[in-house]
């Protein structure tokens, strides 16, 4: 990115360099002080036109439901517009050929708007972002792997806050072009708990048993209800998939997952139910011997021969949980 603006700036000067000053001279020859104060006339008629436009577009889109930064700088566009159509006429007005102009400019021009491409990327995307809101200040959003709160939209960058406090300015083009994942727009969020109950445990009143502890959580939403599914059988116990609704923002999710999380602790518990810990049942061999390794008083490291060891039974298996 630092190269861009030395080789445009380095072709803006050969441009002007190689501009034949015959070509510069034909497009204003031949001028009287009249024809200038006649241009000079159009292109400040032009300035007050553009602003009297603007401020007329700004009211217009603003009360199409725009924000008003969306209006103003809609308004801005149409009034640049304005100025560029009514230099372009005063040029005429001059009688001035701008194909010659033009032609002395190409290459300056094209330097330019390479050195600019990035600025008018963003620039645009920006307008594309303020119109058609997927977001807006306030709102909780993840964009290019970065969550955080939307504080301001600019010219060039989306300004987010993460919920850690850093403040990140993402390129509105990286925004536009890559998916917006909008937490907070629709007003509600639900969020889903896993949570095993051991294989002899009877489900259905398990199942019971969650959907109480859950609704009685505050910040839970009544509607939709919270559900309790049974999701898998795991190693070592029966999966439940708890989900329930609650406001949007990250501090409400937090805070209503670690309450619903004890509730249903408890309510297991008080139910009798065992929420179960990974078991692992191992096979050995008959007659294989495991060895448990110990450390004796000189400290010297050996296997357990006869006292920490293990050996299989001739059936072959021995669990150990």
């Amino acid at each position: 990115m630092v190269a861009v603006p030395s080789v445009a700036a380095l072709a803006l000067a050969a441009a002007v360099e190689d501009a034949p000053e015959e070509e510069l001279a034909e497009a204003f020859q031949g001028l009287t002080a009249a024809d200038w104060l006649t241009a000079l006339a159009v292109f400040a008629g032009a300035i007050v036109i553009s602003r009297v436009v603007k401020a007329l577009t700004a009211r217009l889109v603003e009360r199409g439901d725009a924000a008003g930064r969306v209006a103003r700088l809609v308004g801005r566009v149409v009034g640049g517009l304005v100025v560029v159509i009514g230099f372009v006429y005063a040029l005429q007005v001059l009688g001035v050929r701008l194909g010659p102009l033009l032609g002395a400019l190409g290459i300056g021009g094209l330097a330019l708007a390479f050195a600019a491409q990035t600025i008018l990327e963003n620039l645009f995307a920006s307008v594309l972002l303020q119109s058609r809101r997927p977001f807006r200040p306030g709102d909780q959003i993840a964009t290019n792997e970065i969550e955080g709160i939307v504080e301001d939209v600019n010219l060039r960058t989306v300004v987010l806050r993460t919920y850690e406090g850093e403040r990140v300015l993402v390129p509105c083009s990286q925004v536009l072009n890559a998916p917006i994942t909008n937490f907070t727009v629709k007003g509600t969020r639900r969020t889903t708990l896993a949570v095993g109950v051991a294989y002899h445990t009877d489900l259905a009143a398990a199942q019971r048993v969650l959907l109480d502890a859950v609704s009685s959580v505050e910040g839970v939403r009544a509607e939709p209800p919270p559900e309790a599914w049974v999701e898998q059988f795991g190693e070592s116990s029966v999966d439940f998939a708890v989900r329930w609704w609650h406001a949007p923002d990250i501090a409400t999710l937090w805070r209503v997952r670690s309450a619903v999380a004890m509730a249903l602790k408890s309510s297991l518990e008080a139910a009798g139910i065992v929420i179960p810990f990974p078991q692992r049942t191992l096979g050995f061999l008959p007659g294989t011997r495991v060895g448990v390794e110990r450390t004796g008083s000189d400290g010297a490291t050996g296997s357990d021969g006869g006292h920490g060891g293990v050996t299989a039974a001739p059936s072959g298996t021995e669990e150990l949980a």
